[in-house]
């Protein structure tokens, strides 16, 4: 049976150069499973997604980085893509943002190169998570446990390693943030 996500609201924080799939797929999954999904980024008006090297479409931002505060939501999803968390791990109010998720111990949950993010806010130690590989040495200087697993969750954290393992992480991530607490907009 599916999960049942109605009355949650999800945060996907991204900027200019996300990987487009990691977004749009895993929100896919959170909407059918009656979420109310939100895209925030440090672009006020739209951002634009990437098919690996090549631009892609662009999505309206909801809310504004600036704008935006985690105790308005139940989870926080971070899509990967190397242009996009490069972005984000350099912006102070990205890093805090994340960082806010972890301080109330909500679901994060974040693929491919989206645990950059992770890193910069010094939430990853002593957790075991993957990511694309290339970010191995980043996360485990970082003091993250790394693996090479198609999904995993730990204390709340799900990740991921490529588009390919979508399925599974829309699964775990679906199941996380229904088995979390109340949702703040009850």
């Amino acid at each position: 049976m599916a999960q049942d996500l109605t009355g949650r609201k999800v945060a996907i924080l991204v900027a200019n150069g996300f990987e487009q799939v990691e977004l749009t797929q895993p929100r896919q999954a959170l909407d059918a499973a009656g979420a109310e999904t939100h895209i925030i980024s440090p672009e006020s008006d739209r951002v634009q997604g990437w098919n690996h090297y090549d631009k892609a479409d662009y999505f309206p931002v909801d809310v504004a980085l600036d704008k935006a505060k985690a105790s308005n939501y139940d989870a926080l999803l971070l899509p990967g893509g190397t242009v996009n968390p490069d972005q984000l791990r350099v912006n102070e109010k990205a890093v805090a943002f994340v960082r806010d998720f972890f301080s109330a111990n909500k679901p994060v949950a974040a693929i491919c190169h989206g645990p950059w993010s992770l890193a910069e806010a010094d939430v990853v130690r002593g957790r075991k998570l993957t990511s694309w590989p290339s970010l191995r040495t980043d996360l485990q200087n970082a003091g993250g446990l790394w693996v090479d697993q198609e999904v995993v969750t730990d204390r709340g954290l799900i990740t991921s390693r490529k588009p390919d393992d979508i399925p599974a992480f829309n699964q775990e991530m679906i199941e996380a943030i229904a088995a979390s607490k109340q949702p703040v907009s009850a």
